[in-house]
């Protein structure tokens, strides 16, 4: 089969690999399409490895149909139409995939568009609702609006009944992303984050969980406007690696301060994530509550210029590898 390799300059390479061998507890699943994400560019770039046991090539998420299933597989059959949670490999023909990784492709949906879901919803549903057990009514912080994850974790807030704040680089970004549905949409380039959130607290809507891929200074200078109890996750360090905690506020109103990473989990608990995703998701979006957002799709022996859409932060929504037509 093939995939997509890094070579010695850092170019991508859609080149001949072994084909997958299957255990008993894993299906073969012929990939139709897998979705970019920034952990991609990272592992480009030598600085997020395969965990143990995966290819060594990208791709985290992906959508196919299973050809074949190991001994011990109770939970599919062959022709199945599957999208998948990897800890890498998708970027390929092929996959070996643990049973419990895999999820239904909810009904109504494309492989692009189903693609575009493990992923990045999981990732959205363990921080917004399992580590930060966002409630309907409450408000969320869910900065970075133009990304990828934006992209899902907006809607996916909004559909499970909460108010939502985002914040862009640019009023024409801000436009953008307006369908996305939130509340209130913060231009960091005219306005302070830290003066938008004390607003709302005195408005009696204080973020209650804020998911945040950006982190830097603005995290400190936010922290005190938190509802009582409220939980700021930290899921990457976009803006700065360094912040300054006013620990009273912490004390007094009972503060949760996370870094929660998707990729470090056990597989027990991934399996976990995704049931609940299906459980509780995937009605939203076979309803049309929710609906995956698409802002490119091309070839997978173009993985450069998808990298390279990443890379300059244009894309407002997902970016998919097509890997094979839906028709065959």
């Amino acid at each position: 089969m093939k995939a997509v390799l890094v070579d010695e300059r850092k170019n991508l390479v859609w080149s001949e690999v072994p084909d997958p061998a299957i255990k008993d507890d894993e299906v073969l699943v012929k990939i139709y399409a897998a979705a970019l994400n920034r952990a991609d560019l990272l592992q480009r770039q030598g600085k997020y490895p395969s965990p143990a046991g995966c290819p060594e090539w990208m791709g985290l998420e992906i959508a196919g149909v299973v050809e074949r299933v190991g001994e011990a597989v109770t939970d599919w059959k062959v022709g199945d139409r599957v999208c998948a949670l990897l800890g890498g490999g998708g970027y390929a023909e092929y996959v070996a995939v643990k049973q419990d990784m895999l999820m239904p492709i909810p009904k109504g949906l494309s492989m692009v568009e189903a693609a575009a879901l493990p992923e990045a919803y999981a990732t959205s549903y363990l921080n917004l609702f399992i580590e930060g057990h966002l409630e309907a009514g409450q408000t969320a912080f869910i900065p970075a609006g133009a990304s990828g994850l934006a992209s899902v974790a907006i809607p996916m807030a909004k559909a499970l009944g909460a108010r939502v704040i985002t914040s862009v680089l640019s009023d024409e970004i801000a436009e953008k992303i307006k369908p996305l549905g939130a509340d209130v949409i913060i231009n960091s380039s005219t306005q302070c984050v830290e003066d938008v959130l004390a607003e709302e607290e005195k408005n009696g809507t204080p973020v209650s969980v804020s998911m945040d891929c950006l982190s830097g200074e603005t995290l400190g200078k936010s922290l005190s406007f938190m509802a009582r109890g409220g939980y700021w996750i930290v899921i990457s360090t976009l803006a700065g690696i360094e912040t300054t905690v006013p620990l009273r506020p912490l004390l007094t109103k009972g503060l949760h301060l996370v870094g929660s990473m998707l990729r470090n989990r056990t597989p027990a608990f991934k399996a976990y994530v995704l049931s609940e995703l299906v459980k509780n998701v995937w009605p939203k979006l076979e309803d049309g509550t929710i609906k995956p957002s698409i802002y490119r799709v091309l070839p997978i022996t173009e993985a450069e210029a998808a990298h390279a859409i990443l890379e300059r932060g244009e894309n407002v929504g997902k970016v998919v590898l097509s890997v094979c037509d839906e028709s065959n």
